[in-house]
């Protein structure tokens, strides 16, 4: 399966970097005891520091912004999905468990301050292609509504868009029956490749503790625009 970065991202947002973790005959359940702590202390944090601090000061965030108005989206109206996170956390409305996967995903895109997806490729038809949405690019996303996604960065199979920074869609939605699984880091521009690589490294031995199986890791970038993935059945 291949993976890339159409040329139109990279004309609009030369730094434009993304993240993949390949995960491999991995086991989804509920999450275990140490997770769900970690993930509700991170909460409870976060909301002592966003009651001293604007969620628009966090420099996730705030590059985020800045990536949606270089593509011409609103980023007060289409929020990332990092600062929709920060947004309910500084109302003490805190994710509740759901399953290890989307609650480790959760975790990380919280500790690194940018949108992450976890997608179960089972799932995906044909090549994965990453671009920016237009006036038809649309999917039924997991806050159970018709979403548009004109001017916002998509992650597509031959079916349609699956995947945002803004919402993710069901149709590909990791469940305790995954085992092989996809997770597409929107990484900040201004990360270098070196950093974005040991993050998804660290990223990736977390997860693989917890769920078992393998994870391969690759960056996409300007001078690594596409990548192959096996997809195991």
């Amino acid at each position: 399966m291949k993976v890339s970065l159409n040329q139109n991202i990279l004309n609009h947002l030369p730094t434009f970097k993304m993240g993949i973790n390949h995960y491999t005959k991995i086991t989804v359940s509920e999450s275990p005891q140490m997770l769900k702590g970690r993930l509700q202390l991170f909460q409870e944090q976060l909301f002592f520091e966003l009651d001293e601090k604007a969620v628009t000061d966090f420099a996730g965030v705030q590059e985020w912004r800045e990536v949606w108005k270089l593509l011409g989206a609103n980023p007060s109206r289409y929020r990332s999905s990092i600062e929709a996170l920060m947004r309910r956390i500084a109302k003490q409305n805190y994710l509740q468990p759901f399953n290890s996967a989307v609650d480790m995903n959760n975790f990380f895109s919280l500790q690194y301050e940018i949108p992450i997806g976890i997608y179960d490729l089972s799932f995906i038809e044909g090549e994965i292609v990453i671009d920016i949405g237009n006036e038809e690019t649309v999917h039924e996303g997991l806050n159970g509504r018709q979403n548009h996604l004109t001017n916002i960065i998509v992650s597509s199979d031959h079916q349609g868009a699956f995947g945002s920074p803004y919402v993710d869609s069901k149709r590909t939605a990791v469940t305790e029956n995954t085992t092989t699984a996809i997770q597409l880091f929107f990484l900040r521009p201004s990360m270098s490749t070196e950093e974005a690589s040991k993050l998804l490294e660290a990223a990736g031995k977390m997860f693989t503790t917890i769920h078992g199986g393998n994870v391969h890791s690759n960056v996409l970038h300007e001078n690594q625009a596409a990548v192959m993935l096996n997809k195991p059945f």
